[in-house]
């Protein structure tokens, strides 16, 4: 489902990843990661996860107990992981971070199902005169190293963008999105046989 939001701009909603649990989503995390308990990646999602579960808790007292924890073991996340998840951040299911360090995601950024990110990327806002422009990525994309996601943009479905590639314009999807300023190309059709 996608509503408009700004003059020009459109905001997918999510499926809410909450609709299956805080603890099947967090099942669903523990079987993505090859390296389960280890990986930092998986780390970094389940405190954002839980930052997003302590936000919808209805009692006051306690929500906000939980709110100051996930602040807490957010920030040891930037430091020991290099890893930011802003606490509004909408996050899709069986998102994976496969490599740590250096990754920034915008509190605003809307993420879908089966994302797949690498150390160094970025998505976020491209200007401190719009801090709410974020992008909006679909289901199924694959962020390379080092890329950089910025402005009040759209990633359709089942793109793949490569290392270093800075993208600042909508990509469609099934697209590869490469290079600075990224440029877009089709994908290649899978050759059967």
């Amino acid at each position: 489902m996608t509503v408009q939001t700004g003059p020009g701009a459109f905001r997918r909603q999510a499926e809410p990843a909450q609709s299956i649990g805080y603890f099947g989503l967090l099942a669903e995390d523990y079987r993505s990661y090859k390296e389960r308990l280890l990986a930092q990646g998986f780390w970094a999602i389940r405190i954002h996860r839980f930052g997003t579960m302590a936000r919808h808790v209805r009692f006051a007292p306690l929500r906000i107990v939980l709110k100051i924890i996930h602040r807490i073991f957010s920030k040891l996340s930037q430091i020991f992981f290099g890893i930011y998840i802003g606490a509004n951040a909408q996050v899709g299911r069986r998102c994976i971070i496969e490599h740590f360090g250096e990754i920034i995601v915008h509190s605003e950024a809307v993420i879908g199902d089966d994302v797949r990110l690498r150390q160094g990327v970025t998505i976020g806002n491209r200007s401190e005169e719009a801090p709410l422009d974020v992008p909006v990525i679909g289901n199924r994309v694959n962020i390379g190293a080092g890329a950089k996601i910025l402005g009040p943009i759209s990633i359709g479905d089942d793109v793949d963008i490569g290392a270093n590639a800075v993208v600042l314009t909508d990509v469609p999807s099934g697209s590869i999105a490469v290079g600075v300023p990224a440029r877009i190309k089709p994908k290649k059709p899978k050759q059967t046989g």
